[in-house]
């Protein structure tokens, strides 16, 4: 980053004068996979907010491959462009950044253009999770990544606005054209903060439960971002307890549950006063007791 130095008075207004630069034009993607995408950015400063940049991908040697325009953001631009399927994998690509308003360009590093790579049929080992569940992740290497090579798995929290949360990463090894792996599922937040059915509907949303989809990573390629794996629902369980004012348990009460997403399960306890309830929808749980009247111990308490 340029030096700036200013040795005026501060008690008075003053002018600075400071000049725009490149920092910096890089590749993000470690190669550029024949038929997929990769990721580059551009860092800059004091250009303004906005500034238009234009990045032109070329193959050493001068050939154009394509080129993308944007502006310029808090001094930073991210995109990606698409890799023709036909390129030599002996050929290295690098891309040309131009800010024509602040008359500024340069040149990025240089990466290798690597065969096509097709990775087909992702899929869980069931469509439903349970705490404690192990569940096998697998897929197809159809072409493009040999045995032994390692490729990095990501499973994500599914979110309708496409902000995915990543839950955890995990390495995999390509064994007879297979990648496979096995995950513990546990819910690690809070189910009382999932907004229940009546909450969404108060904004024009509807409930729906935690959902998760993984997509696989080789080479800055990643597979299965449109949830290709299909989605993994999260299903929950209830443990039910009544007792009277003796702390004695109450056999054989009946009881109704009002689920997160509005439906109702009626039950009955067993003798010991206890239910379980499995594959419920997860959320805040309503139980009452149609035939008891149930005596909050800690009501009145601040």
């Amino acid at each position: 980053m340029p030096e700036l130095s200013f040795n005026k008075n501060t008690d008075k207004q003053e002018t600075a004068k400071v000049e725009s630069a490149l920092l910096y034009a890089v590749w993000v993607s470690p190669s550029a996979i024949c038929g997929q995408k990769a990721d580059f950015e551009v860092g800059t400063s004091f250009v303004g907010f906005g500034a238009p940049v234009e990045v032109t991908v070329r193959i050493d040697g001068g050939k154009k491959i394509g080129t993308v325009k944007g502006v310029m953001r808090c001094d930073r631009f991210r995109d990606e462009i698409a890799i023709p399927e036909d390129l030599d994998p002996e050929d290295e690509l690098y891309f040309e950044v131009k800010l024509s308003k602040n008359g500024l360009k340069g040149e990025s590093d240089r990466i290798p253009v690597a065969p096509p790579v097709v990775i087909k049929n992702l899929k869980w080992s069931a469509s439903e999770a349970r705490r404690g569940d192990v569940l096998t992740l697998s897929a197809e290497v159809e072409k493009g990544i040999g045995p032994g090579e390692e490729v990095l798995v990501t499973i994500r929290e599914y979110d309708a606005g496409g902000v995915h949360d990543k839950i955890v990463e995990l390495p995999a090894v390509v064994k007879d054209s297979k990648i496979e792996l096995q995950w513990e599922y546990e819910y690690h937040e809070d189910t009382d903060e999932i907004p229940t059915k009546e909450e969404k509907e108060e904004y024009g949303g509807s409930y729906n439960p935690p959902e998760y989809f993984f997509t696989v990573n080789y080479g800055g390629a990643v597979f299965g971002k449109k949830q290709e794996s299909k989605l993994l629902v999260f299903k929950d369980w209830l443990d039910i307890v009544l007792a009277d004012e003796n702390g004695q348990p109450v056999a054989d009460a009946k009881y109704t549950l009002y689920l997160a997403d509005g439906s109702t399960r009626d039950g009955t306890l067993d003798a010991e006063g206890r239910a379980r309830e499995t594959d419920i929808p997860p959320g805040a749980v309503r139980v009452e007791f149609p035939e008891f009247e149930v005596i909050d111990p800690f009501e009145g308490e601040e």
